[in-house]
């Protein structure tokens, strides 16, 4: 190692596996930004359920070991590389991915993965934009061409991307359902755009969904567990209804000809299929939300850098989630 070189705190995974490859580490060199890069001092990183599928081994993209997990990171402009005109040291920024991992001290960004953090967010906050809004987004306006006046569903409403969407789908217009698994989900649901909110621990939940929302049936619905609902989803649906799956944990069986008289769609989405004009867009449309109000992460559990595994094995395990899952690394 070079004469000189700053060491920090990192998670480093060494191997594919459960919570317990999480192993920090004091000594990992703080990267220096290239020509087209930023350096973050991390005050707060978003832990998402992508993370745990990387890190598990099971996700379609697979980083080169050892590497250190975390896409959305908080914090202020350490350095930038010679080409960065946007950014310079101190400014506060969030990320919707990074090159050197966010679960650390520093984090190295493409300037192009990078936008300013306005002072009414805090850093907590902004950790947990990235991933869950642009997600959202995409899910919503994108992928399921969602239009004012329009219902949506969102399943797993209580979660990071399902606040996200119930906020959006409000300032949309959309009509805006969602179901949670404890009462306190329920509450911020509520509190975050919902008209509705129904419990999906509840035997009957889905008769009175359908109860809600008459024959017509429901627009769009935001899937974030396909393997549990996607065949009750299609029998929701309305007439030309979408179903956008964002999070799925296994397979399910369904019933095609359920598609077939709606003429019904099912989408998968994921994030980092996202062009760079695609990012600016959703970027604009939220920094607008931002600037307006309607825009306000809702903040979860939060855990310090060494109790990283305890973190994934909550999220993984979890009886129902209330806001978004956040490192601190203040």
């Amino acid at each position: 190692m070079a004469t000189g070189q700053r060491l920090m705190r990192a998670i480093r995974v060494s191997e594919f596996g459960g919570p317990e490859v999480l192993k920090l580490q004091s000594d990992v060199a703080v990267p220096i930004p290239e020509e087209h890069q930023v350096l973050i001092k991390v005050q707060a990183c978003g832990v998402n359920p992508v993370d745990t599928y990387i890190r598990s081994g099971t996700y379609s993209r697979k980083p080169r070991l050892p590497y250190t997990p975390g896409l959305d990171v908080a914090g202020l402009i350490e350095a930038v590389g010679e080409r960065v005109s946007a950014f310079k040291k101190g400014d506060r920024v969030f990320t919707t991915s990074t090159v050197s991992g966010g679960y650390a001290e520093y984090a190295l960004a493409a300037d192009h993965t990078v936008y300013k953090l306005p002072e009414k967010l805090d850093f907590q906050q902004g950790a947990a934009i990235g991933v869950p809004y642009f997600t959202a987004y995409r899910a919503l306006l994108h992928s399921a061409c969602a239009k004012a006046g329009e219902s949506v569903l969102v399943h797993g409403a209580s979660g990071g991307v399902g606040l996200a969407a119930c906020q959006i789908a409000r300032a949309y217009g959309l009509k805006v359902l969602g179901t949670a698994g404890t009462e306190e989900g329920q509450r911020v649901v509520l509190q975050n755009g919902a008209h509705e909110v129904f419990n999906h621990r509840e035997d009957n939940y889905i008769d009175k969904i359908k109860k809600s929302v008459g024959e017509k049936g429901i627009d769009v619905i935001i899937e974030m567990l396909a393997n549990v609902n996607l065949s009750n989803d299609l029998n929701l649906l309305s007439q030309g209804g979408r179903v956008i799956i964002v999070g799925s944990k296994g397979p399910i069986e369904i019933n095609p000809r359920d598609t077939m008289a709606k003429e019904s769609s099912i989408k998968g989405v994921t994030l980092f299929s996202s062009t760079k004009e695609e990012f600016q867009q959703f970027a604009a449309a939220l920094q607008a939300g931002m600037e307006i109000g309607w825009l306000r992460p809702v903040i979860g559990s939060q855990y310090p850098l060494e109790k990283v595994a305890q973190a994934h094995e909550d999220l993984t395990h979890s009886s129902g989630a209330a806001g978004k899952m956040v490192l601190l690394l203040k």
